[in-house]
């Protein structure tokens, strides 16, 4: 068998799997956000908490408890990675310096996982575990329920309330993440991929859970499983999927994209459910689909069949691909790890093909919609569909409507600030680490490779999405702390424009249709969605991408 065909088959078994299970998760995803039972565990984490599982919430308290809850996780994170020397399972190093710790505690707070140093050599077990890994599943239970809220702000009619926000980061940790994790975990492991614990002052094995008995670095499998739902970054050897004992043969590959993919797309059937006309979550679907294999093609493209004299010797590009998975296979991880917030890696994004390198570019620029994060994929892409019916509503000389409900002024202005947060970061860090000395110093390339670079890390954070392009050196006080505002400030401003959103929806009644109302659920708004998302991202990041990528490939 062709590697050609051998990628296609790869890549056609990943979008079977994905059209299977996007019913049956979705449904029950709905099941879970729409119950009114609590499961007695639930109930203990309330009353801790103090919180009453009967009272919803506005969007602005709703705003404020996500908020109080990540700035007590970013401190708490900080906090323990300052005294890590003083806690178990420290394996003896030394407390995370103070930018680097800062750097940590948002980026997993913000489900980014952008990590500025390796794992295995920097933080012990028990900060991995109940620091990190922890922030793994909270920080994607909180992309959802924010998600959950707009969807609500669609689906109910004059109302101040859009559920409560402890409920469905409770539910959403307990219910959906943590039982997918478990059982991937457990998969990962018998497939190869170790989990012990290695204490490296003793040099002694501790296994826990099957796997090889080598000389390894901590629980990986069910941090691996963690990630692979679209919440982590370099993993525990800062070499993510690369690594054999992270990602040990080729199905496991097949599985970790898989999993990337798995709740972002399924929560589009959650999505119709819950505001009554499952054919609207198709049509998301649909833009997710499509934007999703033009990007995969693309990618694949330009990795398989790139001019040069090397590749086109080795019939392909093959300069920082794993052998073990093979030039397409890896093109197709790289496309669903910046088309999600993901940031995990089987290969060496700066040694793709500046083509290949700017289709990762892009897919973060395209707002992480095609599926997108845990939970942002699909509150990003409501908030296009909602730029684009306003778009078409001017071009036709009707007041927009989506889902019933009215897009005027105060919602466009919302969906527009959205919009805007993550191209300011990203433009406006990018020039400061080129226009200052302490940027430029970490670059390790000059001309446009260099500036791709940047462009790529601050796409990365300030998109929440934790991949790297390497090649950069980011262990700085500098970089810890602008890739920190960007990650913050890209994961918070948008989350309280989207509930302000929902807010503005959920206090208007319903429109009924008419003659003049606009298709929502057909092919034609399909491609509407899609052609605003690319213009729009077209006009914002090009002269950027001609700089760097763009040049690098024309010269």
């Amino acid at each position: 068998m062709s590697p050609t065909v051998a990628g296609i088959l790869f890549l056609g078994s990943l979008v079977l799997a994905l059209v299977l299970v996007h019913k049956p998760l979705g449904d029950h995803m709905y099941r879970v956000y729409s119950g009114t039972g609590h499961a007695r565990v639930e109930r203990w984490i309330y009353k801790l908490v103090g919180v009453d599982p009967r009272a919803e919430q506005g969007w602005s308290v709703y705003a404020r408890s996500v908020l109080a809850f990540s700035v007590i996780g970013v401190l708490f994170l900080y906090g323990f990675q300052r005294l890590q020397d003083r806690l178990l399972l420290s394996l003896g190093f030394a407390p995370v310096k103070p930018d680097q710790a800062w750097n940590t505690a948002v980026s997993f707070v913000t489900n980014t996982n952008w990590q500025s140093y390796s794992g295995e050599s920097t933080m012990g077990h028990l900060v991995q575990m109940a620091g990190l890994a922890v922030q793994n599943f909270v920080s994607a239970a909180v992309g959802m329920a924010v998600a959950i809220a707009l969807v609500r702000g669609f689906a109910r009619r004059k109302s101040e309330r859009l559920g409560n926000f402890w409920v469905n980061l409770t539910r959403g940790s307990l219910r959906i993440l943590l039982p997918i994790a478990f059982t991937a975990a457990i998969v990962l492991v018998s497939g190869g991929v170790v989990q012990n614990f290695w204490d490296p002052a003793q040099h002694t094995v501790n296994t826990i859970a099957g796997g090889s008995q080598s000389l390894t670095g901590g629980p990986v499998a069910s941090q691996e499983a963690i990630k692979e739902l679209g919440t982590n970054g370099g993993g525990f050897y800062n070499a993510n999927s690369a690594h054999p004992f992270e990602n040990a043969t080729a199905w496991t590959n097949w599985l970790e994209i898989f999993l990337i993919l798995l709740i972002p797309f399924s929560l589009t059937r959650t999505f119709g459910r819950m505001v009554g006309q499952p054919r609207q979550g198709y049509a998301i679907a649909a833009v997710m689909g499509l934007l999703a294999v033009v990007s995969v093609s693309l990618t694949m493209l330009f990795q398989g069949l790139h001019h040069g004299t090397v590749p086109t010797a080795v019939g392909a590009a093959t300069e920082g691909t794993e052998t073990r998975f093979g030039v397409l296979d890896s093109a197709v991880f790289a496309a669903a790890t910046t088309l999600t917030s993901t940031g995990a890696v089987d290969s060496f994004h700066d040694s793709y093909t500046s083509l290949g390198g700017m289709m990762t570019m892009v897919d973060m620029m395209l707002g992480e919609v095609a599926p997108g994060g845990v939970g942002s994929g699909l509150y990003g892409m409501l908030v296009l569909a909602v730029i684009t019916v306003f778009v078409a509503g001017l071009m036709v000389g009707r007041t927009p409507e989506y889902l019933g409900k009215r897009i005027g002024a105060r919602e466009i202005k919302f969906a527009a600030l959205y919009f805007l947060v993550t191209p300011a970061l990203v433009l406006a860090g990018t020039a400061a680490a080129t226009a200052t000395e302490s940027g430029r110093q970490g670059m390790l390339n000059s001309g446009p490779h260099g500036l791709s670079e940047v462009l790529y890390a601050f796409t990365s954070a300030s998109s929440n999405n934790g991949s790297a392009f390497a090649g950069l050196t980011v262990n700085t006080v500098w970089y810890d702390t602008a890739l920190g505002l960007c990650m913050a400030f890209g994961r918070f401003l948008p989350i309280i424009f989207v509930l302000a959103l929902a807010g503005s929806l959920a206090r208007q009644g319903h429109i009924p249709e008419s003659e003049g109302t606009l298709p929502t659920h057909r092919p034609q708004f399909v491609g509407m969605v899609a052609g605003v998302t690319l213009v729009l991202v077209a006009l914002t990041f090009l002269p950027a991408l001609a700089l760097g990528p763009l040049a690098e490939g024309i010269h």
